[in-house]
């Protein structure tokens, strides 16, 4: 019998919504955050655009842990912002996280030179310890947000 602890997710990109799928990345935003949930239109639409990519660390059929990075050109330079890092609680602490975070900056590899960011909650003590682990540093800023 294959246990959960025999197996090691692969991490790609999702380019397909089945209800599956939907599910499982509903269950993981609902680990990430009470503020969002899954929409599917919202995420076909995402899949659509060349250059935003959901990344997912799946193991057998189920999605595990997911991350998606955005590429866009500003009269400053490239950026990458990755958002909707989570990994589900069940497998924390096997490296998925790092292997999406590594995905997501590869993908912005491809289009080098490019600044890869990111925001991250200070009680998501272990995610800020990953990416301070990663090479990321804090940048002087402040965040605003307006809903429109």
């Amino acid at each position: 019998m294959t246990t959960s602890s025999d197996i090691s997710p692969v991490v790609g990109r999702l380019v397909e919504l089945t209800p599956d799928a939907e599910a499982d990345i509903s269950r993981l935003l609902a680990q990430l955050t009470d503020e969002a949930s899954a929409d599917s239109a919202r995420i076909s639409e995402m899949l659509a655009l060349p250059h935003c990519h959901l990344l997912v660390a799946r193991a057998g059929e189920r999605i595990v842990g997911m991350a998606s990075v955005c590429i866009y050109t500003i009269p400053t330079g490239r950026r990458a912002w990755i958002e909707d890092v989570v990994v589900d609680a069940r497998w924390r602490g096997r490296g998925i996280g790092t292997r999406l975070v590594e995905s997501a900056i590869d993908q912005a590899r491809r289009v080098s030179p490019c600044t890869v960011m990111l925001t991250s909650r200070p009680s998501r003590v272990a995610a800020n310890r990953l990416y301070r682990h990663m090479g990321f540093g804090s940048k002087e800023t402040n965040v605003y947000k307006i809903e429109v």
